[in-house]
């Protein structure tokens, strides 16, 4: 604890353990759970106190994160989490951070909503010598003193994962570059799993010579997801491949096609439209990964709170942790004809889903 002066007007820590044992046992809970969890001030004594600034609870792959990191900063490891929801706003986001400086916390952990926008609020955390932590997406400041480090994917080698699935694909079945056409409903613009995902399947469309028709955002959400592939069918008739940027979208996207009359799969020669996503969290496109009608799933892994929880440990032990880490993750799929592929000269296994 660093100061005494900590404001004491706390309910929300114990609302968070309660709600916590509540929820089965499990690390994901649902969005509705995550959103109403807010501790609004820590307590004079509790340990280390964590501010936990999250973006929001657009997806079940934001839910399994938040979870992750509430179950990570408990009060039986000694720590008081303060956790705020900012429901996809920057500016709540920021207002928490400011909010975290007042209560003068040990430590502050950012999912931020988007790359750009921080580096003021950043500069007033580091002049009270607060350490940040960013988790999941990444911030673009020109001095990146203002952050300790960040935890959290490599959302471009995902794209590069799933785009070599892809082409392999395509020399299986004897597709050529040209028969494939593809649209891509995007993540949150700004946001640095969309910057990723987004450019690894522009690149890997110029080199390989895909047709991709079309970019916009369905906010990692599956309405957003619904609506926009319904919006798409509506300009193009020769739609083959859908690229998702998330499972939420996938699942939108998919009942769009049905309601449009359309069949999902993965036999483009026969006329189905293949959805390939990213994440692999929500049960339900699990399923639709095992049954093929979503054709592959390249693994977001959200469970960073343990992660987070040792760069912590060693911050509190005088050490200085690694300015990025990122997390292991994996490539699923059904399609038994591809049993791997490779990227920058690495062999990634197919794990069934």
């Amino acid at each position: 604890m660093k100061k005494a002066n900590r404001v004491k007007k706390v309910i929300g820590v114990l609302l968070l353990q309660l709600a916590l044992l509540a929820g089965c046992g499990s690390s994901t809970l649902s969005v509705s759970e995550t959103d109403s969890l807010e501790a609004e001030t820590a307590e004079e004594g509790q340990g280390i106190v964590v501010g936990f600034s999250q973006l929001g609870a657009e997806s079940d792959w934001r839910s399994a994160n938040t979870a992750s990191m509430l179950d990570a900063f408990t009060q039986d490891k000694g720590y008081t989490l303060i956790y705020k929801n900012g429901q996809q706003k920057q500016s709540n986001q920021i207002t928490a951070i400011r909010t975290f400086i007042q209560q003068d916390v040990d430590y502050i952990l950012l999912a931020p909503a988007t790359e750009s926008g921080w580096e003021s609020v950043l500069q007033e955390a580091k002049e009270a010598k607060i350490p940040v932590i960013l988790v999941d997406r990444r911030v673009e400041v020109v001095d990146d003193s203002l952050y300790t480090c960040w935890i959290g994917s490599d959302f471009e080698l995902e794209a590069k994962k799933m785009a070599a699935w892809l082409k392999a694909y395509t020399e299986v079945n004897r597709i050529q570059p040209e028969e494939i056409h593809v649209v891509n409903i995007q993540g949150t613009i700004g946001s640095t799993a969309q910057i990723g995902r987004s450019r690894g399947l522009r690149n890997a469309a110029l080199e390989n010579g895909w047709d991709l028709m079309e970019e916009i955002s369905g906010d990692f959400t599956e309405t957003k997801g619904r609506e926009v592939m319904a919006a798409l069918l509506k300009r193009f008739d020769n739609i083959n491949v859908v690229y998702c940027e998330n499972d939420n979208e996938a699942m939108g996207a998919i009942d769009a096609l049905e309601s449009a009359g359309k069949k999902v799969g993965s036999n483009l020669a026969a006329g189905e439209v293949m959805v390939v996503s990213f994440d692999g969290v929500n049960e339900e496109a699990k399923e639709l990964a095992r049954t093929g009608k979503i054709s592959c799933i390249a693994e977001c892994n959200p469970l960073h709170g343990p992660r987070v929880e040792a760069i912590v440990t060693q911050l509190q032990a005088g050490q200085r942790p690694d300015k990025y880490n990122y997390v292991d993750e994996k490539l699923y799929s059904a399609y038994l004809p591809i049993q791997s592929i490779e990227v920058d000269g690495q062999t990634y296994e197919i794990v069934r889903p």
